[in-house]
C-alpha cells in the first residue's frame, strides 16, 4: 500500500500541465475526459428515453455508466484538491482555497456516489411503486443534486476557482459557472422528476431539459478543463513581437 501511495504521489508530481506535451496525458486531461464521457451518456439517456418504442431500460443503463464515469472523474478531482501547487502560486492563495477546494471535491464525490445508487436503483425498480420509486431513486437523487450544487457553489468563489484552474486561467470563471448553470438544471431535473401517487412524475419536461441542458454545461466545462484552448503566445507570436519591434527601431531613425 505504501509503495502505491508513493507511486501515486510520483505520477501527480509530474502533472504540471495539460498542454498534450510528454508521452500521456496528465491526470487533468484524464478528469476532463471521464466527465465529458459521463455528461455525454446523461445527454444522450435523455434522447434514448423521448422515443416511445424506446424500452426504459436502455436510457436507465446509459444513465448508470454515465454515472459511473461522473464517480471516477470526481475521484480523480478529489485527488487534484489535494496536490501541491507550485510556490508561487501557493504564497498567492490563501490556506482556506485549498482547504475549500478540497472541501468541494468531497462533496462532489459524494453527489457523485448518490447518482451511482440513483441511476442503478431506476435499473431495478422499472415498474415498481411510485413509493418505492421515491425512497429508492429520487431520495438519492435529489440529494446527489444538492451535494452538486452545493460544490459548484463553492467552486464559484474565486480564490478557490483560482487554485483548482491555475492551468486554465483564461477560462476559469466561465468553466466555474457552466458547472454552477449544469447544477442548478441537474436540480430542477431530480425536482420534476419526483413520481406521485399516480405514477406521473411532477415535471417529466423539466426532468428531461434540466438533465439534457444540464449535462451539455458539464461537457462543455469538462473540456475547456482538459483541453484549454492553445495560447496566442505561441512561436509566431514571439516572432511578430520582434518584427514589431525591430519596425519600431527603423521607424526611430532619423
Amino acid at each position: 500500500m505504501r509503495e502505491a501511495m508513493g507511486n501515486l504521489r510520483s505520477f501527480l508530481s509530474h502533472q504540471r500541465t495539460i498542454s498534450g506535451e510528454g508521452r500521456g496525458p496528465s491526470i487533468m486531461r484524464w478528469t476532463g475526459l471521464l466527465f465529458v464521457v459521463g455528461a455525454a451518456l446523461f445527454a444522450l439517456g435523455v434522447l434514448l428515453s423521448l422515443p416511445p418504442a424506446s424500452p426504459p431500460l436502455l436510457s436507465a443503463i446509459t444513465y448508470a455508466i454515465g454515472a459511473v464515469f461522473f464517480t471516477a472523474a470526481a475521484t480523480l478531482q478529489f485527488v487534484l484538491a489535494r496536490r501541491e501547487l507550485p510556490e508561487a502560486e501557493r504564497r498567492s492563495l490563501p490556506l482556506r482555497a485549498r482547504i475549500s477546494d478540497w472541501l468541494a471535491a468531497a462533496i462532489q464525490l459524494v453527489g457523485t456516489v448518490l447518482f451511482n445508487v440513483n441511476t442503478m436503483d431506476a435499473v431495478l425498480t422499472i415498474g415498481a411503486r411510485p413509493e418505492l420509486v421515491d425512497a429508492e431513486v429520487w431520495v438519492p437523487d435529489i440529494v446527489g443534486s444538492l451535494a452538486f450544487l452545493v460544490s459548484s457553489a463553492i467552486a464559484v468563489v474565486p480564490e478557490v476557482r483560482a487554485r483548482r484552474l491555475s492551468h486554465v486561467a483564461d477560462s476559469a470563471q466561465r468553466i466555474a459557472f457552466l458547472n454552477l448553470t449544469g447544477s442548478v438544471l441537474f436540480g430542477a431535473s431530480a425536482a420534476g422528476a419526483l413520481v406521485l401517487r399516480s405514477g406521473a412524475d411532477v415535471s417529466l419536461v423539466w426532468a428531461n431539459i434540466g438533465t439534457f441542458f444540464g449535462a451539455v454545461c458539464f461537457l462543455v466545462a469538462a473540456w475547456l478543463f482538459g483541453w484549454p484552448p492553445r495560447s496566442r503566445t505561441a512561436p509566431g507570436g514571439h516572432r511578430r513581437r520582434h518584427r514589431s519591434a525591430a519596425h519600431l527601431t527603423r521607424m526611430s531613425k532619423p
